[in-house]
């Protein structure tokens, strides 16, 4: 099922897996006022609503999405950029802490916004012709879109140093090999091994699956003794849920498990 097809983001819906579609192939999907509007609309939505276990993020045409629109950047004045920063992280925060599963289909070229919105993603799965730009170097600017945050914990500091400081591009094959991509697809078959990934996810446990993505953002700001005591309240919760039940009963009847996502 498809929703505002004629608008800069699409929806598509497969089952428990909804599609966010970039659609603006003329600009390269370039992050314009509609595109982000597009987002902030759709996003929340999907998010709040319990029937979508996974969440793919693509674009149309040729491009992932080929970066800033720089149609946007003549205004320059300190209030006005700090306003449009601002605005983004409205569904950019969001999007970095989704508890459900997020995977990145990445066609054509992913560069500066571009490659920020793919690292929003938990998986990005990449066509063999897809390539990897910061972009940013190139016109003077910041990296943004929480890149310079997502991009080392992906791939380490000396790699992340640098694409993000000699902006050189990185084909997909290097991607793949530095962590950056985790699973490479030719290209017609891009969508379809995205799917394939992101139903399995949605066909897992869902309070488990949420609760491991915040266990690992954490890892990144707690000590080890308050990591743990996360950890073990985690378990907590995974224990007294309807999928762990469901799992272990699984298990022992050596079946197939039926998650419910509860």
């Amino acid at each position: 099922m498809s929703e505002g097809a004629g608008d800069s983001v699409r929806v598509e819906r497969t089952g428990a897996v909804a599609t966010l579609i970039l659609n603006e192939p003329k600009s390269m999907n370039a992050m314009s006022a509609g595109i982000k509007a597009g987002i902030e609309t759709h996003l929340p939505g999907l998010l709040a609503d319990s029937g979508v276990r996974a969440i793919i993020l693509t674009g149309t045409g040729k491009a992932f999405c080929a970066g800033g629109d720089i149609r946007s950047m003549d205004d320059r004045a300190t209030l006005s950029v700090k306003t449009r920063m601002t605005r983004t992280y409205r569904w950019l925060i969001p999007l970095l802490t989704a508890d459900k599963p997020i995977i990145a289909a990445v066609n054509g070229a992913a560069a500066g916004a571009g490659l920020s919105l793919a690292l929003t993603a938990d998986l990005i799965v990449a066509a063999r012709d897809a390539r990897f730009k910061a972009g940013f170097p190139g016109i003077g600017a910041v990296a943004d879109l929480g890149l310079a945050y997502t991009l080392p914990r992906a791939i380490g500091h000396q790699r992340a140093s640098d694409i993000l400081l000699t902006n050189r591009e990185v084909g997909a094959e290097e991607a793949h090999a530095m962590g950056l991509v985790a699973r490479l697809a030719e290209p017609e078959a891009l969508m379809a091994t995205a799917m394939e990934l992101a139903q399995a996810l949605a066909a897992g446990p869902t309070v488990s699956l949420a609760l491991t993505k915040r266990l690992m953002r954490r890892a990144y700001e707690l000590p080890l003794e308050g990591f743990l005591e996360s950890e073990a309240m985690a378990q907590v919760v995974a224990f007294g849920s309807g999928d762990f039940d469901e799992g272990v009963a699984a298990f022992k009847a050596k079946r197939k498990p039926d998650f419910k996502g509860h």
